[in-house]
C-alpha cells in the first residue's frame, strides 16, 4: 500500500465519532516498530491505545535456555550460534558471572551471531570435527525454516536447543484473564504467513473482540485499525484480513508440515509470564539425536522462579500489556540500550527498544494500559 493507502485510511479513522476508548494490542513486535517509525500514535484520535503485546521472542525467552547455552559455551568444547539479538539479553545471575551470551563470549565461550539456521548448517560442516550447538529462540516465523534445516539433512556435529513458541496460546493466555486489558487484536502478518489467518479466529469467536491481520506498513496496520474500531462499534466482532497480498487463510501448508514432521507442542515456559499450555516446540524422536536437551542434559535447569524480571525490572509487565515502556521504573534510568536490564531493552522487536529508538522517552506522559 501506498503513502495515499495510509493517509485515506487515517481520515477514515479520525472522521469516526469515537465517544469512549478503545485499547487495541498489538501482538507483534514489527508491528510495534512500525507503528513508532511512522508517529502513528501522535496522529490517531486520543481515544485510540495501542498497546504493546508479547510478541516478541527474545523478549519471553526463558532465562534457563540462555542459562543452558552460556555454560555449554563455557564448558565444552562446542561452538554456540544464535541470533544476533540473543547476545545481549541478560539473565539474572551473581555479579561476579556473565549475564548474557555476550558476556560469556567475553569469558571465553566461542559464541557466534548469526542471521539464518543455513549459517548454523554451514559453519558445523566447515567444523566436523567439533560440536555446534544452534540455539534457536523465536515464533513460528524462524521456527518453520529450522524444522526445514532438520528435513533437508543436518550434519551430525549440529545439536538445536530450541527455545521455539506458538503465537496464539499466548494471546489465549492473555484473554484467560476477567480483565485482559485490550478491547480488540491486531493479529501479526509473518505468524498468519505461516500459520493461516484462521488461528486467530478463536478472538472473535471465543472471545468476542475484534481482530485484523495486518501487514507491516502504516497503511495496512491503519486499515486493520479502522476494521477492528468499525467492529467495535457495530457490536460485532469478527476476522478481518488486511494483508492478503501475504497472508491466506489456511497459511503455508508446506512451513506447517514441516514442523509436524519433525516436532511437537508442548507446554512451555514465557519469560515474565510462566508456563503456557500447548504454547511451545520440541524436537520429536525423528530428530531427537540433535536435542541439545537430551545430549548436554546435565546444563538443563528446571526452576519455576526462572521466569521472573530482574529485581525493580517491569518487562513483565510491558509483555502482558499491563503497562508502558516508560513506566517502567528502570526505562532511561538503569536500563537504556546500551545497559539493558531487562530483555525488552534488547530486541528490535523489544517494545522497551522500539520506544527509545524513536525517541519515546521517560519524560513522556502515557496513560496506564
Amino acid at each position: 500500500m501506498s503513502t495515499a493507502d495510509a493517509k485515506l485510511w487515517l481520515d477514515r479513522i479520525n472522521a469516526l465519532k469515537i465517544t469512549e476508548t478503545i485499547k487495541i494490542m498489538n501482538v507483534c513486535g514489527g508491528h510495534e516498530r512500525a507503528l513508532n517509525q511512522a508517529g502513528l500514535r501522535t496522529l490517531l484520535p486520543s481515544k485510540i491505545e495501542l498497546i504493546p503485546g508479547p510478541g516478541c521472542p527474545v523478549c519471553i525467552c526463558p532465562e534457563e535456555a540462555i542459562a543452558m547455552a552460556m555454560n555449554i559455551a563455557l564448558n565444552e568444547s562446542a561452538i554456540v550460534v544464535t541470533f544476533g539479538d540473543m547476545m545481549r539479553v541478560p539473565i539474572n545471575a551473581a555479579k561476579a558471572e556473565p549475564r548474557s551470551l555476550e558476556q560469556a563470549r567475553a569469558c571465553g565461550g566461542d559464541i557466534r551471531p548469526i542471521a539464518s539456521p543455513i549459517e548454523a548448517r554451514l559453519i558445523a560442516l566447515q567444523h566436523p570435527n567439533q560440536q555446534v550447538l544452534f540455539f534457536m529462540a523465536g515464533f513460528e516465523t524462524t521456527t518453520a525454516p529450522t524444522a526445514a534445516l532438520i528435513t533437508e539433512g543436518i550434519p551430525d556435529n549440529l545439536l538445536l536447543l530450541l527455545a521455539a513458541r506458538r503465537t496464539w496460546p499466548a494471546v489465549a493466555h492473555l484473554l484467560s484473564d476477567e480483565r485482559p486489558g485490550f478491547d480488540a487484536l491486531i493479529a501479526p502478518g509473518h505468524v498468519s504467513a505461516v500459520m493461516g489467518s484462521d488461528e486467530w479466529r478463536f478472538v472473535a469467536d471465543q472471545h468476542q473482540l475484534p481482530v485484523a491481520v495486518a501487514g507491516f506498513d502504516a497503511a495496512s496496520l491503519l486499515a486493520a485499525i479502522y476494521s477492528v474500531i468499525t467492529q467495535k462499534q457495530r457490536g460485532k466482532a469478527e476476522l478481518e484480513n488486511c494483508y492478503p497480498s501475504v497472508v491466506t487463510t489456511a497459511g503455508n501448508r508446506i512451513a506447517q508440515q514441516l514442523i509436524e514432521q519433525t516436532m511437537n507442542v508442548v507446554d512451555s515456559r514465557w519469560r515474565g509470564i510462566g508456563t503456557i499450555p500447548a504454547s511451545g516446540y520440541a524436537l520429536n524422536k525423528s530428530a531427537c539425536a540433535h536435542d541439545a536437551h537430551i545430549h548436554f542434559s546435565q546444563y538443563a535447569i528446571n526452576n519455576d522462579q526462572n521466569h521472573h524480571m530482574p529485581p525493580g525490572c517491569d518487562c513483565a509487565q510491558v509483555v502482558l500489556g499491563k503497562c508502558y515502556p516508560n513506566q517502567c521504573r528502570l526505562y532511561g534510568s538503569a536500563c537504556t540500550p546500551s545497559t539493558p536490564i531487562g530483555p525488552c531493552m534488547v530486541s528490535d522487536e523489544g517494545a522497551c527498544r522500539i520506544w527509545w529508538a524513536n525517541g519515546l522517552h521517560k519524560t513522556l506522559a502515557h496513560k496506564q494500559a
